[in-house]
């Protein structure tokens, strides 16, 4: 399968706000989009996913 690009939208929390974010990711699907969302800001900002909140994904 080939991989597409995907813009996914959300917040996450940073101190005690919650701050918006908007990636393009490149994954084979929607699901695997979400996952290494989850693995980019966790891993930038040593976030657990509790604190990564997935509001929408789209294909680009």
């Amino acid at each position: 399968m080939v991989d597409q690009k995907f813009e996914v939208k959300g917040t996450f929390l940073m101190g005690e706000d919650w701050m918006p974010y908007t990636k393009v990711i490149v994954a084979p699907n929607e699901r695997q989009a979400e996952e290494r969302t989850f693995a980019v800001i966790g891993s930038k900002h040593n976030l657990k996913r509790r604190y990564i909140k997935v509001d929408a994904i789209k294909a680009v």
